[in-house]
């Protein structure tokens, strides 16, 4: 290896080698072999990646230059190839090494727009492989996805687990792992200020959706924005104390900024008055326009534009429990009706084609965004138009927004991947439709979302809307009356 030569190990964790003599510093501190080349790896399968990933003949392959069986390695009754020589992999338990696999093949591409060579969640990898605190936070999560596979959307709280109970036990057991270390860390000013802390704390917000959706996400969000917050006051950015951030820590860090903002700015539209720490709606307008949007490093793809707007909405829909002050209602009128006239001036086509496009292959791409922001706004339109209602104390009618809305969701239904962006779109046409029709599609829209997604919040949103219909078939609501009503049901719901 010559100097100006990374060496692969450096490569394949994504980290910038130091150029040092054989082994690598970098090498030496993380425990693994330093190595020049890829090492052959021999697998037992028809393929490494993909649908083929871990399907064997029906007797074991042979090593084609020794004849030896290559032996595959087996978890909870799934056989997957045992990968040979992967330094970053060496220390890890045939358990771990499979949830690892899972999270890069399943994981990374669920909470994503479109998945691609800079998905965020893949380079957490770099980080993960060395710090066990977020290593367990990335193997919770690939552990419950695989527990959640199998359920069905209508019956999950009454069948028997169909997976084995000892995914289920690995779930729990990575996550009690996990807020453990992160609890350790808590008391330690070096790892608070670490960039994977505020990841693995992140991650468990993720975790969340898959386990219901409520009464936690919130604490791990104020959490992380309080590390964050922490960070920042140590070294000006959350980083690793004294040293210099690389290029894969910054994007890491510009993502979860921008998406901590997102689940702040959607999950206070459906909870309790002032549950989230308040924040200038403004101020975070200006941290997220310092990052270039881009759908590759979104996880819902919501408009930067339309999430400043709702979250200016939602404050004034917290303030209707306050509103004892009538030039306090006149001003959030005043403010409401300002807001929902630049979100009807928001152009969806403008946005979408000004985009980097993820994906220059498939000539619908922007069509798709655009139906995508289409139901963000209009699902906007309708939270605002109802906030505004209940301070005016009025009746508009949303028949002609609301039918555009379905047929967004509809459009949305032809494809996975923006489908489960979807969730609070579809929460919010659910609340507002009172036809049969309406809501059976929305069930059903809600189903397929769980198929691809398996996260149990979807479950949940069904349930919710399911429950509302039912005390509204008894007692006709003011149509305006979920604006509030939703986020006294009891329980803190993320809807996203």
């Amino acid at each position: 290896m010559t100097p100006q030569q990374a060496c692969y190990t450096c490569r394949y964790r994504r980290i910038q080698c130091d150029l040092s003599a054989r082994p690598c510093r970098k090498c030496t501190k993380a425990g693994v072999e330093c190595l020049d080349k890829r090492p052959i790896r021999w697998v037992k399968g028809i393929s490494i990646r993909g649908k083929m990933r871990g399907i064997s003949l029906e007797h074991p392959a042979e090593n084609p230059s020794t004849g030896s069986a290559i032996i595959p390695f087996v978890v909870h009754g799934h056989t997957m190839p045992l990968e040979l020589g992967e330094p970053s992999f060496s220390c890890l338990d045939p358990t771990s090494r499979y949830y690892l696999s899972y999270y890069d093949d399943c994981i990374c591409s669920l909470f994503i727009v479109y998945d691609g060579n800079n998905n965020p969640f893949r380079k957490l990898l770099s980080l993960a492989l060395n710090d066990s605190t977020l290593l367990k936070a990335a193997l919770a999560l690939a552990a419950r996805h695989r527990a959640n596979l199998g359920h069905s959307f209508q019956r999950y709280d009454e069948e028997t687990p169909p997976t084995p109970l000892t995914v289920h036990q690995d779930a729990l057991g990575y996550k009690h792992r996990a807020i453990r270390e992160i609890s350790i860390a808590l008391d330690d000013p070096t790892l608070c200020a670490r960039d994977s802390t505020v990841a693995s704390v992140f991650l468990l917000i993720f975790l969340d959706l898959l386990e219901s959706g409520s009464d936690r996400w919130n604490f791990h969000l104020e959490g992380a924005k309080k590390l964050i917050s922490f960070s920042q006051q140590q070294t000006g950015a959350f980083s690793e104390i004294g040293q210099e951030p690389g290029q894969t820590v910054k994007l890491i860090r510009e993502f979860i900024n921008s998406q901590i903002y997102l689940i702040e700015t959607l999950g206070a539209t459906f909870v309790r008055p002032n549950l989230l720490t308040d924040s200038d709606p403004l101020d975070s307008a200006r941290v997220v326009s310092r990052v270039a949007e881009t759908v590759e490093q979104s996880f819902l793809g919501c408009p930067d534009y339309l999430l400043i707007a709702i979250r200016c909405l939602s404050l004034s829909r917290d303030s209707i429990h306050d509103l004892s002050n009538p030039e306090m209602v006149e001003y959030h009128q005043y403010n409401v009706t300002s807001v929902l006239q630049s979100i009807e001036e928001f152009d969806c086509f403008a946005w979408a084609i000004n985009l980097p496009q993820p994906n220059q292959a498939a000539a619908n791409t922007v069509g798709d965004l655009c139906m995508l922001a289409a139901s963000y706004k209009l699902g906007a339109q309708i939270y605002g138009q109802r906030i505004l209602d209940t301070l005016s104390q009025t009746d508009t009618s949303m028949g002609e927004l609301l039918k555009e809305l379905m047929q967004s969701i509809h459009s949305l239904c032809a494809s996975d991947n923006l489908l489960k962006c979807a969730l609070w779109p579809i929460c919010i046409a659910g609340l507002e439709c009172e036809l049969p029709g309406e809501r059976y599609f929305l069930i059903q829209s809600l189903e397929q979302f769980w198929e691809k997604t398996k996260c149990v919040n979807v479950i949940n949103a069904a349930k919710i809307l399911q429950s509302y219909w039912q005390r509204n078939g008894h007692q006709p609501a003011i149509p305006s009356a979920w604006i509030v009503d939703i986020g006294l049901s009891g329980r803190d719901w993320l809807l996203i």
